[in-house]
């Protein structure tokens, strides 16, 4: 049976860029890795951000549009995107919430205590403390690798369909349900990072995509072998799945799942220091060969973003 080690990534839609790199760059501390386009709308950013290395699990990635159409968190949405902190990390992050003037609230599920908040556009979002997982070793302002946040402590997926969509994490993703509580259904997967999985047994009114709600999940899968047998594997439990696409960073395909939240399968491999150094990731816009005779007019399109130290005023 094929088993996914858990979240690749997940991508959200989000207002003006600049205000997304303060709040995830400056505010939360994770390193912008990369700095390119929308593949499929290159008139605007496909921003990632994660920890030191970008490793899957621990990124996040961003459609910016300034002045675009708030949307609506609802049904075939993930509804919450969870972040795992380092044990004892807590209180150094009820005060950073706090300097920054970040509305939160505490909340226990399945004997975790959680902060819950909204980012600047809207995405809801915990914070939650892990073992499991390597240290983040980036830094900036005053988020240490002691503190930062590791990757994906998970999500919570709220689905049309809530059964449909427990068979499928368990039957076709290979995930392992381990407790309910409340309204609440958990699973995880094997990997040390973005591995629990929440999903809501009750149905909610159905989300409407636009900014402040999650575009797609994302599941990793080894290497491109690994990925066609994913594609396999999945199209032969009844899901209709794209062509694999090359994202340049990894490779992808997508399905959505009976309760309409939409799912990717994305490769490990070959990651984000391919076209930049480890050291330089996340510096200069990234093209992939057939934008970059656009380089120049896209320079000029574009809004020009910079990662802040708002600790220091720099």
């Amino acid at each position: 049976m094929k088993k996914t080690a858990g979240i690749h990534h997940i991508t959200s839609i989000v207002g003006h860029p600049q205000e997304n790199v303060d709040f995830y760059a400056s505010v939360l501390g994770l390193r912008l890795v990369k700095k390119t386009i929308n593949f499929d709308d290159p008139g605007t950013y496909h921003l990632y951000f994660g920890n030191d290395g970008g490793r899957p699990g621990s990124i996040i990635t961003f459609f910016p549009w300034a002045n675009a159409y708030q949307g609506k968190i609802g049904g075939g949405q993930v509804g919450v995107t969870s972040y795992a902190v380092p044990t004892g990390s807590m209180p150094f992050w009820k005060k950073r919430l706090e300097k920054f003037n970040i509305n939160y609230t505490k909340s226990e599920r399945f004997g975790e205590t959680y902060f819950v908040f909204d980012d600047v556009h809207g995405l809801q979002l915990e914070l939650v403390e892990r073992e499991e997982g390597e240290i983040n070793n980036w830094s900036i302002g005053d988020v240490t690798p002691e503190v930062a946040i590791k990757g994906f402590a998970g999500a919570v997926l709220l689905s049309t369909q809530p059964e449909e969509t427990a068979r499928l994490l368990v039957d076709v993703m290979g995930l392992e349900k381990i407790g309910e509580e409340g309204d609440l259904i958990r699973f995880k997967s094997h990997g040390d990072i973005g591995n629990i999985i929440d999903l809501k047994k009750t149905t909610v009114g159905r989300g409407q995509m636009g900014v402040g709600t999650v575009h797609h999940i994302a599941w990793r899968a080894e290497d491109d072998e690994d990925q066609l047998d994913w594609k396999t594997h999945v199209a032969g439990n009844g899901y209709a799945v794209t062509p694999v696409r090359d994202r340049n960073y990894f490779n992808a395909t997508y399905f959505r799942e009976h309760g309409e939240i939409l799912f990717e399968i994305a490769t490990d491999p070959p990651g984000f220091a391919h076209d930049e150094s480890y050291e330089t990731m996340g510096e200069e816009l990234k093209l992939p060969p057939q934008y970059e005779q656009y380089r120049e007019k896209l320079n000029t399109h574009l809004f020009p973003i910079k990662v802040k130290d708002l600790d220091h005023g720099k």
